[in-house]
Parts: structure tokens; C-alpha cells; sequence
């Protein structure tokens, strides 16, 4: 990476305003990022040390240097030296693909454009060209190129409005107001040049929440806070221009600070290989000492007898000498039982992998023309061992889009309800009841448009828009517009509305604004009537409290109204009002501001005061909001549960809008036994909230029991603590950024680790980007299980590059995410058809892959060990030197090759009902000591078999023409022959899924064989190149003997028949979920039976108050300040404006098959694995 120096270690930071010369001796970094891994100069070296990282390239770059030793090399340095080449030529090819895209992101990000202030004007000045004091314009839907001073704005006060969904994921906007002093430079451009003050502040960090900093200018002090920062990443909002001085630039941004650095990352079967290589090259090592041993003996004993009677003129020879050229001769030799074959079929295994989830087309959303899309071919069997899914909520569990759906007014439900049959059913018409003029009806929607603190402008097209500090307060304003009470304008002192055609302006009398313990925000407003009004609108639970006592009998109507909504995953809220008599409010209203101007305690007198005239309210009724979840969370959520895959939510939104969002797509529910919740302000105080929640939870297990735990089949998990085992129940952990941090930077990570494991879902709420990585390291640090993190925003980068697999979703909030992930699609949804059916297959495939492509390669080179001891451990070789070339290049690579891409056990669709079969992943069961073991057993077996079968076949015997067949050669071919027919059968056999593809490849390689058999054997190859193709005539006069083919047949039986057997009675007495569900699709091929459709349940639910979910106090304060207002006159009626959402229905049905159907399963035989 090319950036300026930087000091080892920045305490803090001193910017002078336009004086490039003066910050330029800090050597601060300019505003160019780099995401990418290597440049032209860099790359060769790097990459190659990463892949020489990699064990079995090393071990092979060690043989290559061994075959250039003519004294023990008994095969030619160019069969190791092209295929090492090639390997790492195809991984560099693909890597510089890969840092290419990442260049070209970083290349279309720096070259943006910003107006700067050079030379007392405004220049426009490519993003990376930007320096740190320079003073940058920024103009309305802009994004901000780095992190500034607010200076000035276009509006009021010098107030801006920004969005910062990159930073956190929350698209409501929020306001940034600049320092009084600097606002007055306004955008007259030779003040703001002649500004010289100078900013000395914090150093670099990633605390996106907090700025200090001190503006020294004409020798006074201005104290800065986060207030008055704008960060990169942001969108300049409703503000048409402003101006700041840039702070921080380039990976000093905050954005950056909290972006992680880019990792390279490896499967768990990668690493896995990495000791396998290390096994296997003991194990070689220790053939080869006892064959090195075994030719020191019979050079001494032997040697010497056997060159006098072949008449040889050398003289004595060493044994210990021969034996140690023996040895390393062997390992040559021997090398091909990891040949670098592997590796290339591996990579072209997992590219097809990346294809099939390419090309599927139920993983391609039309609404936006999005297909699934494998970023990278290195990854693609970590998807079957999933354990922890770390989820952003916005944009990835839900739309961003908020639904005005029902409403209860006077104990009467409005909206659409479902039926016992699923049937939507309208109760009443809204609109007819606003028609006919119900007061009630009017009131309530005349409170909407009055209660509240959104803003309208209009825009280019003279249309009216709403900019809206919380999505749910533009859900009720949008929907007061859509039934003829609209909003029109507001001022500090009024409130203009559209009352069914009619301008009516309320005069604004005092704004009790919300907070979180409140629950609640209210207005004073006096009509054209005079009437004083009190309208309010919050938490049903602090509401109702504020009830008179006449509206009992409404209450507990409106209670079980928000009741049902709330069992709908609907948010709600109460609404009230109150009549004021105008001595009482005078009264009140004087105390308000004796309140105001005290110094001592007053925001409780404030609150005292606030509670006072918020009582003796009169009901109005109910909102029900729908924060409209993605298509398909719920069943994706219940799918992946059911294969033991834990979800955690970590976003930046507020605890309950998680908490609400958890509710709706049943992460939490209303069954669980119990949800903690830690917001504790210290690390002590956090640690005692963990401690008593892992009381409460062991307390309500007594069966905690270390004697209860599987550790045999636990173990791969290794897990901390054996609570989580033996925990039954489910529980939900809950915690807030402040009481996060305390626990990371603490050693309470460990007990915040143990409590969030035994429990079956966790919500990390305001949390930074960094936490979040934070968070999925520390999971992967001491619980060693895979992890995979899903997001659509910037702010998702640092935990997507973090987890083992990072998914992008294309969502509303940039590419972002995308461009750091390693897989992307369009909704979250297709996360269950990539875990439950592409990884679970990648897994499946690439373990069978492994374990077929090392057993074929102990079965053929073991040979070589038996055959030392009959060639007086000469490094003989047993086979033809052309046949060990093409062995595993022609011969067996296809067959194997095509069960690593194309094998399944059972179909996609019964992988998405039983999302069970996703254990043996999460377990490792397919692939590990054990079956690597059984797998050399199985090998050593056939090649025992493959060995002295012929040879006794063989020993002492004439062919049918009275010639003597036990020929070298003759005795090659037949090995040969038995081994490449074993293979392919044995791999026929266990081959689940035959496709046109596996016939070609399985049979074709047998063909093949024999072609090129006859081919290297014939006079014409020997007439042409008679060193190379020795064995003339040899494949004639074996293969016309009865007697070989009956060899060959035995062998092969020999070999295959005790796998057989052991196989169908493993099936047939201790079978497998996957055996089971394999015979089921066996026996339903022909006509699968139709699944019955279940009637629509509402789930029953706690009520949860949808309001405070994204809104902030003191908004009610800017708004009756005037800061936020634009001076103008209020627009002329205009009608009733058109309807700008569209209500879409809730996702009705749950996916509860999985359930029921491996319930019947497990009814019917014990399922082990």
C-alpha cells in the first residue's frame, strides 16, 4: 500500500485550514484508500509466498529439487516441474483476477469528483487528491468524501440534514449543525479562503458515536463535538450546499477505521490437508527408512554375488551409502500418493461448485435482474459446516420499507384481517367511514398529520415530500396523506395541514418530545376554533396508564386489538388525546419555562411537568406498522434453526427495533423460557448482568450434568463449557453497543462468550462496524466453528472480511458489502438454498472426492513397497513409466473428477425439507482422522490385493502355449489392468447420483486406458522412440491369456466384494439420515404425494411498541427552535395527493414440513451418525 509515512504513534491531531504546507510536515495520509492486496511490483513475491504457505506446494517444490539429483532420481525432474508450474500459474491467474476488481472498485471511488478551495476559488479535485485542511464543497444527495468540519450550509443556523446508512445502516436522517461563528462564512468563497483557524482534535479511531476537538480561531477557543463532524460514507440530504474542512482523510476516515483489512482465507479442509501432507510425508519417510533398510542388508549380503554373476566391473559398493541413495530414491518414488493432481482437481472442483451456484435460477432475483454470484472458488465446501450466521438486520432481514397495514379507532378493527381459511377478509371500509364524517375516524388521522417532526418540501416536480427523522412516523404521516388529512408545512410556532381539501394551520403551542423512557411524544396545539388540544401518541403500556377511568371498556377492547396485531409481527402504537382549558395551560406553560431557564435538576422538574398535563387522556385508538420483512425470512430463519445453525443479529438500529424485528421473523419468540438482557453502563456492571443471567439459566436447569455429555461426538465442536449441552430450553441474550465494548475490551469476553452460546439466539444492538467484527472473531477465536456474516451496507464490511464466509446482499445501501464478499445474491432468502443445498453438496462432494482420490492413490503406489521386497530394494519401478505418468493426469482423474462435481445423496429439494442432513457438516463426520485413516486401511488393502494375487497367480506358471508368462512386464501390465478396473468399479458403485457424465468419464477412462495400452505397446511407437516406449509387443501376449483375464477378475473381486458387504450391511443395520431419505426418494420417484396445505395460524406474541424504533429525542426542541426551517409561505391546497406506498401483504405461512416429516422419519428407524 502507497501511502505517506505516518507516525508511529498519533496522540493526537493539529489541522490548519487552507495550509497544505503546514499540515504537510505532520505527514498525515492523503485521501487515497486501498483495499486491494498487491500492486505490479508486489504481487509475485507475496503471492507466491502465500501459496508456498501451503504445505503441499512446498513439499512439492522439495521432490522437484530431489528428481534434479541424477544419483537418486529414478523418474525426470519435468513430471514434477510442469504440474507445480501449472498449479501455481492457475492460483496466481486467478488471485490477480480477483485484486484486479478490488483495484478497479478503489480506482472508481478515488477518482470521484469534489469542489475544492484551491487558490481562492472552487476546483473540482479527484477524491484522492484531497489533503488533509482542505476546504471541500458538498451539494444536496452528494456523498461525503471524507471526514470534515461542518463550516457552513445552505440552511438555517448552518444545520445540515445527512444519512448514514453506510455507517450504521439506518436510512433516517439525522442533523449536523456547524459552530455559530463558522456558519456566518456562509458560502462567500473569499471568507471562507481567508479562514485560517486551526482544529486540534483526536487521533484516528473508529468510534463512529464520538468526536472531541477544540477550533482555534481570531484567538478564541470553540469546543467541537460529533455534532459537528460528517463523516465519509454519509449522503448530503434535503440540504441544498455546505461546506467543510477536512480532518480526516483517506484510511484515517472513520469509515476506514472500521472496514478491517482484507484477509486471506482458507477452508477448514485446507488446513486440514496442510497436516495431512505432513502424515503423509512421515509415513513416506518411514517406507522409505525400511526400504533404505532393507537394501543396506541385501547390498551386504546379496550385492556382492549378484554383480559377480552378471559380470559387473564395479567395485565394492557402500551399504549404508546405497541404503541412504535408496531412500531418498523412494521417496520419489512414492511421492505420487499426494500427487500435485490434487490440487488442480480440487480447484476445478470447487470452480464448478462456483458455476452450478452461478447458474441457479432459483437463486436469481428478477426484480432487479440479480443472479447469485460465488466471488470466490476457494470457499465453496465451508458452506456445508456453518454453525454461526452473524446477520445485519436492515436491508438484509427486512425491505427498509415501513407499511401503514391496520388500525382500531373507537374499538373498531379498519384494515384487512385473515379468516381460519388464510382468506383476507375486509371488516370495514376506512374511507366511507371518513365520508360519513365519524369524529372519531377524523380525529385520529387530524393526529397523525399533527404529531409528529417530519419535514415537507417540495421537489423539482412540485411534488410534495416528507423527510422523515424515523421510518415509522413516515408510515403514519404517509398514511394520514393517503386518507385526505395531509401535511402540509410546519414553522416554529404552526402546523399547516390539508383536511379533505381544506388548508386549516394549528398554532403550535408546545412539543413534549420523546425519549426512551418516556415512550411517548406528544404536542400542544391550539385549532381554529381556539380549542387547546393535547394529542399524543406512544407505548400502549405508559398510555393507557394516562387514561381516564370512564375508558376502561374501550381500553380493554383496544387491548386485544393491539393484542392481534402484535401476534402478527406488527408494531403498534396508541393514540390519545386530551381537551385543555386555557387558564390551566397558561398555568402550566409558565412552569414550563420557570423549568426551562433552572439550572438545578431541570430535566426532572421538565419530566415532572410533562407527566403532569400528559393524564385524564381520551383513547382514540391504534396503529399497527409493518416493518415489511424480506420474502421468505421467516422460513429461511425456522430452515436454518432446524440445522442447528445459530443466528445472531448485530445492527446498529436500536434495541427495540431489533428486538421487534427478532419477534417478527420468530428468531424470538414468545416460548422461549426466558431473554436476558445486558446494559450495563461499566465492565463490572456488565459482568454481574452476565453472571446473574447465567444463574437464572442454570437455575432453571438442574440437570446440568458433566456425566450427560457426548464427547465423542462432540469433540470436533470443541466446545468451552459442556452448559451448552446439557441447557434445555431456549433462551435469547440481548446487548447494546456500550455494554458490548466494556465486555470486548474487558476479560468479560469470555463469560459474554459462554451465556451467548447456550443460548439460541443473541441481538447485539448499536453496535459499530468494528464491534461487529469484533464480535465474529471472538466466536471464531475460542469456539473454532465456522462462521458466516450477511449484510448489504459498508458498515457490514469489517464483519463480512472477518468471518470465515461473508455474504453481500445487493440491497438498497451500495455495493459495498458486495464487492468485500465472498458470495452475494439479492435477498436473504437464497442463504438457505446456498447452505442447505450448494454447501451442503460442495461438502458432501468435496469429502468423497478426497477420500476416493487418496484411497485410488495408496492402492497404486503401495505397490511400489511390495515390490521392493522382490526387486532386492532396487527403486525399481512396478509399472510402466508411462502409465505412472497418465495414472492420475488420464487414466482416473474424470471418473473422480466428475463424482467431486456432480454426486449427490439426495435431491435439492429434500436438502431444503430436512435441514438435518446439514449436521454431518457442522460435525466434520465426512471427512477426518477417522475416515482419512480408514480410507489408507482401504488402500492398503486393495493394493495388497492387486499385488500378490497375481504374483502368486504368476509364480512358477506356463501360458497356454507352454511359454513362461511371469515376465516383468507381462506381470506390469496385469497390475496395471487389475488396478485401473478396481478403481473404476469401486467407484461406480458408490457413485449416489449417475448422470450421463459419470458414465463417459467412469467407462471412457477403462477405454481409454486400453487404447493407449495398445497405442505404447505397439512396433510403430517403439520403431519412432525406442528408449521411451520399451514394453513392444509385451500388451499382445499378456492380454490374449486366459488365465491373465481370470487373474484380473479375481483381483477385482477380491478387492471390491468386502466393501460391498460391509457397505449394505452398514446401510441396512445402522443407516444414516441421508440413507433414509435416499430409499424415500427411492420409493416416491414415481409419484411424490401431494403436501398438505395447513390452514393460516397467527402466532400469539407479547406486545411490542413499534414507536421509538429509530427515533431520537430532542427533534421536538429543533423543531420549536426554527433552526430547521426554511422561510417560506405555505403551499396552496392541493387536493388529496396520490398514495405513495403501496400496501403489500405479510408473509403468511411458515415452513413447518421439515419438522413433522423428519419427526415420521425418525419414528420409522433410529437415525445414526
Amino acid at each position: 500500500m502507497f501511502c505517506s509515512k505516518k507516525k508511529l504513534l498519533e496522540v493526537e491531531r493539529v489541522v490548519k485550514a487552507n495550509d497544505r504546507e503546514y499540515n504537510e510536515k505532520f505527514q498525515y495520509a492523503d485521501n487515497r484508500i486501498h483495499t486491494s492486496k498487491y500492486n505490479l511490483l508486489t504481487f509475485l513475491p507475496i503471492n507466491l509466498f502465500e501459496q508456498f504457505q501451503r504445505v503441499a506446494n512446498a513439499y512439492f517444490l522439495f521432490l522437484l529439487i530431489l528428481q534434479l539429483i541424477p544419483e537418486i532420481s529414478s523418474l525426470t525432474w519435468f513430471t514434477t516441474f510442469v504440474p507445480l508450474v501449472l498449479v501455481i500459474m492457475m492460483t496466481a491467474v486467478k488471485d490477480a483476477t480477483d485484486d484486479y476488481f478490488r483495484h478497479k472498485s478503489d480506482d472508481q471511488v478515488n477518482n470521484r469528483q469534489s469542489e475544492v478551495l484551491k487558490d481562492s476559488r472552487l476546483q473540482n479535485e479527484k477524491w484522492m487528491n484531497v489533503k488533509v485542511g482542505d476546504i471541500i464543497k458538498l451539494e444536496n444527495n452528494q456523498f461525503v468524501a471524507a471526514d470534515l468540519l461542518l463550516l457552513s450550509s445552505s440552511e438555517p443556523h448552518g444545520l445540515c440534514y445527512i444519512e448514514t446508512a453506510e455507517l450504521d445502516g439506518e436510512t433516517n436522517l439525522k442533523v449536523r449543525h456547524a459552530l455559530s461563528v463558522t456558519s456566518e462564512l456562509g458560502a462567500d468563497i473569499s471568507r471562507l479562503a481567508r479562514f485560517d483557524g486551526t482544529v486540534v482534535c483526536e487521533a484516528p479511531n473508529n468510534k463512529l458515536d464520538k468526536f472531541t476537538g477544540v477550533l482555534t480561531w481570531k484567538n478564541c477557543k470553540h469546543p467541537l463535538n460529533n455534532e459537528k463532524i460528517i463523516l465519509r460514507g454519509c449522503i448530503l440530504r434535503n440540504t441544498g450546499w455546505c461546506f467543510g474542512m477536512v480532518i480526516f482523510a483517506g484510511p484515517d476516515t472513520k469509515l476506514m477505521q472500521n472496514s478491517g483489512k482484507t484477509k486471506f482465507k482458507r477452508t477448514s479442509i485446507d488446513r486440514f490437508m496442510n497436516i495431512l501432507v505432513l502424515w503423509i510425508f512421515g509415513f513416506l519417510v518411514c517406507l522409505g527408512i525400511i526400504l533404505a533398510i532393507g537394501n543396506s542388508i541385501w547390498e551386504n549380503q546379496v550385492g556382492g554375488q549378484f554383480r559377480t554373476f552378471l559380470f559387473w566391473n564395479e567395485g565394492e559398493k557402500n551399504s549404508v551409502f546405497s541404503g541412504f541413495l535408496t531412500f531418498w530414491s523412494y521417496i520419489i518414488i512414492l511421492n505420487t500418493v499426494v500427487p500435485i493432481s490434487l490440487y488442480v482437481s480440487m480447484e476445478v472442483i470447487r470452480l464448478g461448485h462456483s458455476y452450478f451456484i452461478n447458474w441457479d435460477r432459483k437463486m436469481y432475483y428478477s426484480g432487479k435482474v440479480i443472479p447469485a454470484e460465488a466471488r470466490t472458488t476457494t470457499l465453496n465446501e465451508e458452506l456445508g459446516q456453518v454453525e454461526y450466521v452473524f446477520s445485519d438486520k436492515t436491508g438484509t432481514l427486512t425491505q427498509n420499507v415501513m407499511t401503514f397495514k391496520k388500525c382500531s379507532i373507537n374499538g373498531r378493527i379498519y384494515g384487512e384481517v385473515n379468516d381460519d381459511l388464510g382468506q383476507k377478509t375486509e371488516i370495514t371500509k376506512l374511507m366511507e367511514s371518513i365520508k360519513q364524517g365519524d369524529p372519531k375516524v377524523r380525529e385520529f388521522f387530524r393526529l397523525l398529520a399533527v404529531c409528529h417532526t417530519v419535514m415537507s418540501e417540495e421537489n423539482n416536480a412540485g411534488q410534495l415530500v416528507y423527510q422523515v427523522q424515523s421510518p415509522d412516523e413516515g408510515a403514519l404521516v404517509t398514511a394520514a396523506r393517503n386518507f385526505g388529512f395531509v401535511f402540509k408545512s410546519r414553522t416554529p410556532e404552526t402546523i399547516t395541514i390539508e383536511e379533505l381539501g381544506t388548508l386549516v394551520t394549528y398554532q403550535l403551542l408546545a412539543f413534549l418530545d420523546f425519549n426512551n423512557v418516556r415512550k411517548r411524544m406528544s404536542v400542544i396545539v391550539r385549532n381554529p376554533d381556539g380549542q387547546i388540544k393535547l394529542y399524543s401518541k406512544g407505548a400502549d403500556i405508559i398510555l393507557f396508564e394516562k387514561l381516564l377511568p370512564s375508558h376502561e371498556d374501550l381500553r380493554s377492547l383496544t387491548s386485544d386489538h393491539i393484542s392481534e396485531f402484535a401476534g402478527e409481527g406488527l408494531r403498534t402504537l396508541a393514540i390519545a388525546y386530551r381537551d385543555l382549558d386555557d387558564k390551566y395551560f397558561k398555568e402550566w406553560q409558565k412552569m414550563l419555562e420557570d423549568a426551562n431557564a433552572s439550572t438545578d435538576e431541570r430535566d426532572e422538574w421538565i419530566a415532572e411537568l410533562y407527566e403532569e398535563i400528559e393524564r385524564d387522556l381520551m383513547l382514540l385508538g391504534a396503529t399497527a406498522v409493518e416493518d415489511k420483512l424480506q420474502e421468505g425470512v421467516i422460513e429461511t430463519v425456522t430452515s436454518l434453526s432446524l440445522a442447528n445453525i445459530k443466528i445472531w443479529i448485530l445492527t446498529g438500529d436500536k434495541q427495540e427495533t431489533a428486538i421487534n424485528i427478532g419477534y417478527a421473523c420468530n428468531i424470538l419468540t414468545d416460548d422461549m423460557n426466558d431473554v436476558f438482557v445486558i446494559s450495563g453502563g461499566t465492565a463490572t456492571e456488565v459482568k454481574e448482568e452476565l453472571r446473574k443471567a447465567k444463574e437464572n439459566l442454570f437455575g432453571q436447569n438442574r440437570s446440568f450434568s458433566n456425566g450427560l455429555v457426548d464427547c465423542e461426538k462432540r469433540q470436533q465442536l470443541e466446545l468451552s463449557s459442556v452448559g451448552e449441552e446439557t441447557v434445555t430450553g431456549e433462551y435469547a441474550l440481548i446487548i447494546n453497543g456500550h455494554s458490548l465494548a466494556h465486555a470486548l475490551e474487558s476479560d468479560v469476553g469470555n463469560d459474554l462468550l459462554e451465556l451467548a452460546c447456550m443460548c439460541k439466539t443473541v441481538v447485539c444492538c448499536r453496535v459499530t462496524p468494528l464491534q461487529k467484527a469484533q464480535v465474529v472473531e471472538l466466536v471464531k477465536k475460542h469456539r473454532h466453528a465456522v462462521t458466516l456474516a450477511i449484510g448489504d451496507g459498508a458498515n457490514d464490511v469489517s464483519m463480512i472480511k472477518s468471518a470465515h464466509i461473508g455474504v453481500g446482499i445487493s440491497g438498497q445501501e451500495g455495493l459495498q458489502a458486495v464487492l468485500a464478499s465472498d458470495y452475494s445474491f439479492a435477498q436473504f432468502r437464497y442463504l438457505q438454498r446456498l447452505l442447505l443445498v450448494h454447501g451442503r453438496w460442495s461438502y458432501y462432494r468435496m469429502c468423497k472426492f478426497l477420500y476416493y482420490f487418496f484411497y485410488k492413490n495408496f492402492a497404486f503406489t503401495l505397490v511400489h513397497f511390495w515390490f521392493g521386497f522382490f526387486c532386492g530394494f532396487s527403486a525399481q519401478t512396478v509399472y510402466d513409466q508411462w502409465f505412472i505418468t497418465l495414472f492420475n493426469i488420464v487414466y482416473t482423474s474424470l471418473p473422480v473428477l466428475a463424482m467431486g462435481i456432480f454426486d449427490q445423496d439426495v435431491s435439492a429439494q429434500n436438502s431444503m425439507d430436512y435441514p438435518q442432513l446439514y449436521e454431518p457438516g457442522q460435525l466434520n463426520l465426512l471427512f477426518n482422522k477417522r475416515k482419512f485413516f480408514i480410507c489408507v486401511v482401504h488402500g492398503i488393502y486393495t493394493s495388497l490385493v492387486i499385488f500378490f494375487i497375481p504374483y502368486g497367480a504368476f509364480y512358477d506358471v506356463a501360458g497356454e502355449d507352454g511359454q513362461h508368462i511371469a515376465d516383468y512386464q507381462s506381470f506390469a501390465v496385469t497390475l496395471a489392468t487389475s488396478l485401473v478396473i478396481v478403481v473404476s468399479v469401486q467407484m461406480a458403485l458408490d457413485t449416489s447420483y449417475w448422470t450421463i457424465i459419470n458414465h463417459v468419464f467412469i467407462w471412457g477412462s477403462i477405454v481409454t486406458y486400453f487404447c493407449i495400452l495398445f497405442t505404447t505397446h505397439s512396433n510403430g511407437m517403439f520403431g519412432v522412440f525406442p528408449n521411451q516406449f520399451p514394453f513392444v509387443g509385451n500388451v499382445w501376449h499378456s492380454l490374449t491369456q486366459k488365465c491373465i483375464w481370470l487373474v484380473i477378475l479375481l483381483t477385482t473381486v477380491a478387492s471390491v466384494m468386502p466393501v460391498v458387504m460391509f457397505r449394505f450391511l452398514k446401510v441396512d443395520l445402522y443407516p444414516t439420515r441421508s440413507d433414509q431419505i435416499r430409499q424415500q426418494q427411492r420409493t416416491e420417484k414415481k409419484a411424490r404425494p401431494r403436501r398438505s396445505q395447513r390452514s393460516h395460524t397467527r402466532r400469539s406474541s407479547s406486545r411490542r411498541s413499534g414507536y421509538a424504533f429509530a427515533h431520537q429525542e430532542g427533534y421536538g426542541k429543533l423543531i420549536t427552535s426554527g433552526k430547521n426551517m426554511r422561510v417560506q409561505s405555505p403551499p396552496p391546497p392541493t387536493g388529496l395527493e396520490k398514495t405513495l406506498y403501496n400496501s403489500t401483504s405479510r408473509i403468511e405461512d411458515l415452513c413447518k414440513k421439515t419438522t413433522d416429516t423428519v419427526s415420521s422419519l425418525g419414528q420409522d428407524r433410529t437415525v445414526q451418525l
